[in-house]
């Protein structure tokens, strides 16, 4: 990317007001519209960062708090011209658990001993940084190609199908309000008046959430929401911080892990740059920087390794919005809100089936993106280097094929891909052989 782009005037953009059509990175909606639309961006990811401490034994509120911190990093890295949010990154959950011996229940004892670990693996990511700012994104590019990312995406929404699924899937009555979900989310994406279609998420959110207490609480039908913790949860309560401690076996089992961010953030430049028409791959050195610096401060504080979230790629899709300015106003409302354990309950109190119908539409939209990704590129499926590759890693993805090395676990995202980027280097060998 050149030095400047359109709203560009020094290190950060000048965001232009825009009221309708696509909203590019340096355009902004009026400050009304932004609040409530980056609003959107938190309910996306929210679930996520909340979710995946609570797995590995992390505070959930610490996880949020420095979600918005680590943000804000990668926001000033990148000056302001990647529409990201960093949240709480799964590809954590079983090193970590390897690591500390965590039994799944309550707080994780060795905590500190995770987070050593997960200091290792920014500082790791931090370099491969560097290397990219350096020697340019080319040698990345060569080992990641459209058809190689596209596949990563596609096998990230692909793996975490099934957790949708299985959300919507205890009962009949978790399926329907799911489903009722879904068609909520989709109704007011294509037909809602004016602002409202640019809120699908959180409409359906709040929808799904006030149809699950009609029919469960107010008729009966399934199980009501219990508000017990919500209400004795205080509405101000400063995050308990905890520091890591460094131990060469947790480092050298977690530290691998950035290979795993590396794709994922590449995948999420390359979806960004697709949706918006415009290539951000000479911001890829800085976002892998944000990114990385991100998850060591959030380490070095007791919170999880963070990633670029894939949620947030369903919601600009959803919503056309790609406007960086959400990013800010998200991650600010995450830090305040990390400072309120009545947040944190009301996020925990939202029913199961409501959070499975919103994960079908975003983990859909992220694997769907994968096909704009190759439609854009014009990548060649005649090419069987090409058709391989993907097939390979959509059914790793999809069926979460795990590979163990000794202690060192690589569960189907991994899999997806570590396999696409061997898999076409091979095939691209023995096909310059054979020519």
């Amino acid at each position: 990317m050149s030095a400047t782009s359109p709203g560009q005037d020094g290190y950060f953009t000048q965001w232009r007001l825009k009221t309708s059509g696509v909203i590019l990175p340096e355009e902004r909606l009026p400050w009304g519209q932004t609040i409530i639309a980056s609003l959107q961006h938190g309910v996306a990811m929210s679930g996520a960062t909340i979710i995946a401490p609570l797995l590995m034994g992390f505070d959930p509120n610490l996880a949020l708090f420095f979600s918005g911190v680590g943000t804000l990093i990668f926001f000033v890295v990148v000056a302001g011209r990647v529409p990201s949010y960093l949240g709480s990154s799964f590809a954590f959950i079983a090193v970590v658990i390897a690591a500390t011996g965590y039994s799944g229940q309550g707080p994780n004892p060795h905590i500190d001993i995770a987070l050593g670990g997960i200091v290792g693996a920014g500082v790791l990511y931090g370099i491969i940084a560097l290397i990219v700012m350096w020697a340019g994104v080319g040698w990345v590019e060569r080992l990641m190609p459209p058809a190689v990312t596209g596949a990563v995406v596609a096998a990230i929404g692909l793996n975490l199908a099934p957790v949708a699924v299985k959300a919507v899937s205890a009962n009949p009555f978790d399926t329907w309000v799911g489903l009722l979900t879904v068609l909520i989310i989709g109704l007011t994406a294509v037909a809602a008046p004016g602002l409202w279609r640019r809120l699908p998420v959180i409409v359906g959110a709040v929808g799904g959430y006030l149809l699950y207490l009609l029919l469960a609480n107010g008729l009966g039908l399934g199980k009501p929401v219990d508000f017990t913790q919500l209400a004795a949860a205080p509405w101000i309560g400063l995050p308990k911080f905890t520091t890591p401690t460094f131990h060469a076996d947790a480092i050298v089992l977690i530290a691998p892990v950035a290979i795993i961010l590396v794709a994922e953030n590449l995948g999420h430049i390359k979806a960004i740059g697709v949706m918006t028409g415009r290539s951000l791959d000479g911001y890829l050195g800085r976002a892998f920087l944000g990114d990385s610096l991100a998850t060591i401060v959030s380490a070095c504080g007791g919170g999880t390794g963070v990633t670029t979230y894939a949620e947030n790629i369903g919601v600009m899709a959803a919503t056309k919005v790609y406007s960086t300015l959400l990013f800010a106003v998200t991650s600010v409302v995450s830090i305040l809100l990390g400072f309120s354990p009545k947040f944190g309950a009301l996020i925990l109190s939202i029913p199961g089936p409501v959070i499975g119908g919103l994960s079908i539409v975003l983990f859909g939209l992220i694997a769907a993106m994968a096909g704009r990704i190759w439609v854009e590129n014009k990548v060649d499926f005649s090419d069987p280097r090409n058709l391989i590759t993907v097939a390979v890693a959509l059914t790793a993805g999809a069926g979460d094929l795990t590979l163990k090395f000794g202690a060192f676990t690589i569960g189907g995202i991994g899999t997806a891909t570590f396999g696409a980027i061997i898999l076409y280097q091979i095939l691209g060998r023995s096909s310059a052989t054979n020519a």
